[in-house]
């Protein structure tokens, strides 16, 4: 199961790259996320972990599994018979940059649980692309 959110953010892709991409301060900016705990240290790179705890989901280890510099990371949390692979995509544009989250539910209870959360997915991958919107303006 896949859901996708874009928004097109009033300030340059650097600046939006840069909030986007510093995963350890997501719960400054939005309500989406309770915590984040980094397992490794520096800048978000490939093989980087992040603990996330977000309301009404189940805590997450997720690994960066692919990332281009300035552009666009994926990375992956994986359970019981389900992976979920998480994108963050940033595209300069003469409107505005344009923040693209993904989520993508695989295996076999992907489907399953992409069903039962596909409402409270979309209200977060929604309200995080307004919160970086906002947060990205302001700075």
């Amino acid at each position: 199961m896949r859901f996708e959110h874009s928004v097109t953010v009033q300030a340059p892709a650097e600046q939006v790259w840069a909030i986007f991409s510093d995963v350890a301060n997501w719960p400054e900016w939005t309500p989406t996320i309770e915590s984040v705990e980094r397992l490794d240290e520096g800048q978000i790179h490939l093989g980087a972990r992040t603990r996330i705890r977000q309301p009404k989901l189940p805590v997450a280890v997720w690994e960066v599994t692919e990332l281009v510099e300035g552009e666009y990371f994926e990375w992956v949390s994986r359970g019981p018979g389900i992976k979920t692979t998480g994108g963050h995509r940033v595209t300069q544009t003469p409107e505005g940059t344009v923040a693209t989250s993904t989520i993508v539910q695989e295996g076999p209870l992907g489907w399953v649980f992409g069903r039962l959360l596909a409402k409270l997915t979309r209200e977060y991958i929604a309200l995080e692309g307004e919160n970086l919107k906002k947060v990205s303006e302001q700075a």
